[in-house]
C-alpha cells in the first residue's frame, strides 16, 4: 500500500475522518505507515499498552487515549521494540513518549504530543478495544489510519476492506 494521505483525500475526500494532526509529532523511523486500528484508553499508565503489544499486531496500528497527558511516557525504546518485534506497523499517541532519540532510528511509525523523560505508572488501569475520541474525531477499532508527513487520515473499516482488496 502505497497511498499517500494527499492522494487518500484527493480520492475519498468526504468520507475520511481528519483530526487535527498538527498537534501530533512524528517520532519513529517510520514517517509513512498504515493499518487497521486497535485502541487502549489509559492515563499515565501503560499496562494495557504493553499488553496489546505483547499480541501479534498482524500490521496494525495502536490509538493510544493517554487523556492528552504530558506528565508521563506512555512509551518508551523498549515498548516500541517490542511492537516491532510483534508484527505492529506503528501508534499514535494522545499523549507523550520518552527514549526519542533511539526510537528515532527504529522501523515504527510513532506519531505523540511529545516528549517527556518520567516513565509511565504501572497500576493495571486502562481499557482496549473501545472508541475513543481526541484530536477532533472518533478513533474505531477495525477502521483504517494512514499517517504520512502530511498528516493523518482514518477510513471508516467498510471502506478500508474496499481499498485493501
Amino acid at each position: 500500500f502505497n497511498k499517500s494521505t494527499c492522494d487518500l483525500c484527493d480520492e475519498f475526500e468526504d468520507e475520511l475522518k481528519y483530526p487535527t494532526a498538527s498537534i501530533f509529532r512524528d517520532f519513529g523511523g517510520l514517517k509513512h505507515f498504515y493499518g487497521k486500528i486497535e485502541t487502549v484508553q489509559c492515563l499515565e499508565d501503560n499496562s494495557f499498552v504493553n499488553q496489546v503489544l505483547d499480541e501479534p499486531g498482524d500490521g496494525k496500528i495502536l490509538v493510544v487515549d493517554g487523556g492528552g497527558s504530558l506528565k508521563r511516557a506512555l512509551l518508551g525504546d523498549m515498548v516500541a521494540a517490542k511492537a516491532i518485534s510483534n508484527g505492529w506497523s506503528g501508534l499514535i499517541v494522545n499523549g507523550c513518549i520518552r527514549d526519542s532519540k533511539q526510537v528515532g532510528t527504529m522501523s515504527l511509525g510513532i506519531k505523540a504530543l511529545g516528549t517527556t523523560p518520567r516513565k509511565t505508572v504501572k497500576r493495571g488501569n486502562g481499557v482496549r478495544n473501545i472508541p475513543v475520541e481526541f484530536a477532533g474525531i472518533q478513533w474505531s477499532p477495525g477502521d483504517m489510519v494512514v499517517a504520512d508527513e502530511d498528516g493523518i487520515v482514518v477510513l471508516a473499516k467498510e471502506k478500508a476492506d474496499n481499498l485493501i482488496e
